[in-house]
């Protein structure tokens, strides 16, 4: 890889800038000072620092975020504020969100750069389950959960089975569904004569929300996340 398409990859600056900044002597390889944009380099094994610091090489980047209420799930937007402009490490490399969750949801929502990695949890014939805790307006009955089960009949066709469960709190529950249709879990409460105060995603397959990130953080996801995820 060229020298300078790499360091415009890894957020240095614009190709124009990063001319700039090696013409100035800013930029070293292996310990030597290259002004050459056109050097060739190896991202993989090659030193290179910018201004003495070390330019780490990133080729794909998997993150949880613990989305908070009020961010679309966009890379860009005209009138809201999106999950991306909570990635401050990242944001260099083209990262966008797995799927989407609505802007006033919060919860486990995973980041990317990688398309195959987003094609495996969001294409429909995967049928990845999610999980969502629900704080509804109603308490939830026997009939409740027997209809999930069955599946609920929405405008656009009848959902797969869903699994409904009920805690402590009769207005708190935790819904499991295996398909990702329009605001599915809001339009499900609404067709059983139910509304939906809160609703937050706690579970991608088997991946739980780290109980760790406070609201708008990440981290990395692990070897075992992808386990979780059913992704090797």
């Amino acid at each position: 890889m060229r020298l300078d398409k790499f360091l415009a990859n890894m957020g240095i600056g614009s190709r124009t800038e990063v001319k700039t900044f090696l013409k100035k002597g800013k930029v070293t390889v292996n310990d030597k000072i290259e002004k050459s944009p056109k050097k060739d380099i190896n991202e993989a094994i090659d030193k290179i620092y910018f201004e003495g610091e070390l330019v780490e090489y990133i080729d794909k980047i998997y993150l949880m975020l613990n989305k908070p209420k009020g961010y679309v799930s966009a890379t860009v937007d005209d009138q809201h504020p999106t999950v991306i402009d909570l990635i401050k490490d990242y944001n260099h490399i083209n990262i966008f969100p797995v799927g989407r969750l609505d802007k006033d949801t919060e919860g486990l929502l995973l980041i990317t750069n990688d398309g195959d990695f987003n094609h495996q949890l969001m294409n429909p014939s995967k049928h990845v389950p999610k999980t969502y805790e629900v704080i509804s307006k109603n308490s939830i009955t026997k009939n409740d959960i027997d209809s999930f089960k069955k599946g609920i009949e929405l405008h656009d066709g009848l959902t797969k089975p869903a699994l409904l469960e009920v805690v402590d709190d009769e207005c708190k529950s935790f819904v499991t569904i295996h398909e990702g249709r329009y605001h599915q879990v809001k339009r499900m409460f609404h067709a059983i004569n139910n509304e939906v105060l809160a609703l937050k995603r706690v579970k991608i397959g088997d991946l739980e929300l780290d109980a760790h990130l406070e609201s708008g953080d990440y981290r990395q996801l692990t070897l075992n996340d992808f386990k979780l995820l059913g992704i090797k």
